[in-house]
């Protein structure tokens, strides 16, 4: 499923590397480094990829930029996600990315493997919302989670721990969340 990604995901983290360059405030998680055997395709929310950009959440900021670069090879993102990101970190933060800036990172992102929407997904979505106390969007996300294969959505919008079928919600920022 992820085959030919390693060179996308390498110049991914590179390009990470260049655009969330570390404040002298920044610092790095706490705790013993964990090395992830897991090689399953982890869904990342549009949240989580906002926190790599935040300067106001250094150790969200810290984390989640650390998430990104250990699992890049692992890494799937959506078309919604992404558009989710760029108008977030142009408009919403309290510190706004210039729009270059977005666009640098929007292009960054876009070398993980990133999944279109489509018809389908949008009624199973749709059908998710009915039948479960998710928000159209978040069944949205919980659909293309579950459409790319993903057996971990890194989000803090939903309850950590959380299953559906065989995909499993984790807040990242949750010091008992460290997912294997």
């Amino acid at each position: 499923m992820l085959a030919g990604r390693p060179s996308a995901a390498k110049q991914s983290v590179d390009s990470l590397l260049w655009l969330m360059t570390p404040t002298p405030a920044e610092g790095t998680l706490p705790g013993p480094a964990t090395s992830y055997m897991s090689v399953d395709p982890w869904f990342v929310d549009t949240n989580i990829l906002v926190y790599a950009y935040d300067d106001d959440s250094p150790r969200k900021r810290a984390m989640a930029r650390q998430l990104l670069l250990e699992k890049a090879e692992q890494i799937v993102l959506s078309t919604q996600v992404l558009g989710e990101f760029y108008v977030t970190v142009t408009r919403k933060l309290a510190r706004p990315l210039d729009a270059l800036r977005a666009v640098e990172a929007v292009d960054a992102l876009c070398t993980f493997t990133v999944r279109p929407l489509g018809a389908e997904l949008v009624r199973s979505a749709v059908r998710r919302s009915r039948s479960a106390p998710l928000s159209y969007w978040d069944a949205l996300i919980v659909e293309s989670a579950i459409d790319a294969g993903a057996t971990v959505l890194l989000t803090e919008d939903l309850q950590h721990g959380q299953t559906f079928g065989h995909l499993r919600v984790v807040n990242p920022f949750r010091d008992d969340a460290r997912p294997q």
